[in-house]
């Protein structure tokens, strides 16, 4: 019996993608090491789910053991987008992303199959539900790098202060002081000459319609420090040492935005003699519970009427089923 109710949610889910009615999207989105894509892999066995990566480093093609990727298996086993489809000495910016991420949305509904945001990245998803802003032109890789290498020489909180001059709005918005976040809106401003924050209001591209059903897994944060923990000594027995030497043996600069990535800015430091290796681990672990920190915060300020989870992806699976089952009952 219960068989014949769970083929029957799914198949009025998967229903609800019709091309005439706004498209059911899934969004899980929490911190780093929350469990997010083992809950994605358990919705993917009990739903028709073809899953979206919104994470801004596993876009890139070599970055595996450091971003916490899906293994070969799991990719194929599972339907995922949004992972390798871009070289490391290339940029996808969360507008970009977004335009992506419609037209597979687009295709997941078509075949009428429910597509599961997995997030990762605040800024991706953000825009993939809310839209962006739409820029003039592409940004000069020359600023870009200017930016790049001013931020490894001089530091966040010197370019912070120049936000602070050019783009006030922005600055109050990022006072995490989110590195990337920073970058971007100085890139904005560098490449057109007005502020990111005047574009949101005159340069928005909207989003096609969706229906979105959000969860966000927020476990307690001891919990979550000593998974962290964990988690950085696996990746660096798994071969993060390794991965690195081999994109720099491929030819990518050091000064490249890849190589300030947790774990990697780490690894490239041990490989200059700048950090032994044991330094290089502890400053990996502190980096990214900084890191978990502003996630918290961002995703505690950011979403708005999604179900917050107390728990890792794990536990998650009975309470999620409950509400997509809410979902179908109001559809």
């Amino acid at each position: 019996m219960f068989d014949q109710i769970r083929q029957q949610q799914i198949h009025q889910l998967a229903s609800s993608n019709i091309p005439t009615a706004p498209p059911t999207v899934v969004v899980v989105q929490g911190p780093t090491a929350s469990g997010k894509t083992v809950l994605a892999h358990a919705l993917a066995e009990e739903y028709p789910i073809e899953i979206i990566s919104a994470d801004s480093r596993q876009v890139y093609i070599g970055l595996d053991i450091g971003t916490a990727k899906p293994t070969p298996a799991e990719r194929q086993h599972y339907h995922y987008h949004g992972l390798d489809i871009c070289t490391p000495d290339n940029c996808i910016s969360a507008g970009t992303f977004a335009q992506l991420a419609w037209g597979w949305i687009e295709e997941i509904t078509s075949k009428g199959k429910i597509p599961l945001i997995v997030g990762g990245s605040g800024l991706y998803v953000r825009a993939i539900i809310n839209g962006f802003v739409r820029e003039p032109a592409a940004v000069p890789e020359s600023v870009r790098a200017t930016l790049e290498e001013r931020l490894h020489v001089e530091g966040r909180d010197v370019l912070y202060a120049e936000l602070q001059r050019v783009d006030p709005e922005s600055a109050m918005l990022y006072s995490d002081r989110n590195p990337r976040r920073i970058l971007r809106a100085l890139e904005f401003f560098y490449a057109h000459g007005i502020p990111i924050s005047t574009a949101r209001q005159t340069m928005h591209q909207l989003p096609p319609p969706m229906s979105i059903v959000s969860f966000v897994l927020l476990p307690d944060r001891k919990d979550l420090y000593s998974r962290i923990r964990l988690r950085t000594r696996q990746m660096w027995n798994a071969g993060l040492l390794t991965e690195t030497l081999s994109l720099l043996d491929a030819g990518y600069h050091s000064t490249l935005s890849i190589f300030s990535t947790i774990g990697y800015a780490e690894a490239l430091a041990h490989l200059e003699n700048r950090m032994s290796l044991d330094e290089a681990i502890e400053h990996t672990e502190q980096r990214t519970r900084n890191y978990a920190k502003r996630q918290y915060t961002w995703l505690r300020n950011e979403v708005r009427g999604g179900v917050i989870l107390h728990c890792f992806g794990e536990n998650a699976l009975d309470v999620i089923r409950k509400h997509l089952s809410h979902t179908l009952s109001d559809a």
